[in-house]
């Protein structure tokens, strides 16, 4: 115990910890209230003042353990069945993490602010907008490899791989109660997939691991929080502030990969 933290505050500063855990413990709160968003927060918030390659090895451990907790709830018995229904998009998406998160290491510093900032702009904007578009049932095929590609993408970068999951069950008009077993077990083995891909990356090390654990506390605390308030908020007002906070966080990444 004394080692990691001697680890951690080698690693950052004090206030640093602090803002980072203020940072998690309001995505986890998020996660827990509304059942997505975990990763953009995390990412969007605490990359304003800290390196995102450290951030992206940060989110991973309150990733797994928050997405497992989400196939908990769900259901074994419904989440076996999601994955039997969903293997071929499950299996591309945890694929295309674990081979784009070798890249994260090669990026430049200034590019990968665009990188998390772009997606997070244009994922929330199409969120808030309220987009919708239909798949077929005959062209889930091509669809489950093309949706699948984009979102393991995103997730080996930039750990949020969510939001193109989510818009893809609504356009497959999948039932409530199946969306939520699909959305955990894609985020779920997804985040087991990101877990690997950075260990074999090297993002995730004995370095970075202590920052990761350390973000685990707030991570449980907020959810913690958001399943007690979440039946108690107006879900359709707090998902659009939390989209519009996003959108404002992501814009100013992006000003920071440009402007420097």
């Amino acid at each position: 115990m004394v080692r990691a933290m001697h680890l951690l505050t080698d690693l950052l500063s004090p206030h640093l910890l602090a803002f980072a855990f203020a940072v998690t413990f309001a995505a986890g709160f998020v996660k827990g209230a509304v059942g997505f968003a975990m990763p953009l927060i995390m990412i969007s918030g605490i990359s304003v003042a800290i390196d995102p390659r450290l951030v992206v090895a940060g989110i991973i451990l309150p990733i797994v353990f928050s997405n497992l907790l989400q196939v908990w709830r769900a259901g074994w018995a419904e989440a076996r069945d999601a994955l039997i229904e969903y293997r071929r998009f499950v299996l591309v998406v945890c694929s295309t993490i674990l081979i784009s998160a070798q890249f994260l290491t090669i990026i430049p510093a200034q590019a990968m602010y665009v990188v998390l900032g772009v997606p997070v702009i244009a994922l929330s904007l199409v969120q808030l907008a309220g987009v919708r578009f239909r798949v077929a049932e005959e062209q889930r095929p091509r669809f489950d490899w093309g949706i699948g590609i984009v979102a393991g993408v995103l997730g080996g970068l930039a750990g949020t791989w969510g939001p193109p999951t989510i818009l893809y069950l609504l356009a497959l008009d999948t039932p409530k109660a199946r969306q939520l077993a699909v959305q955990g077990v894609v985020f779920g083995l997804g985040s087991v997939a990101l877990l690997a891909g950075h260990l074999r990356s090297g993002v995730l090390d004995g370095e970075t691991l202590p920052f990761s654990a350390f973000l685990l506390v707030p991570a449980v605390l907020g959810m913690w929080v958001g399943f007690q308030l979440g039946d108690r908020l107006d879900q359709v007002k707090f998902r659009r502030a939390t989209l519009i906070v996003l959108i404002v966080a992501g814009a100013n990444l992006v000003r920071r990969g440009v402007t420097g």
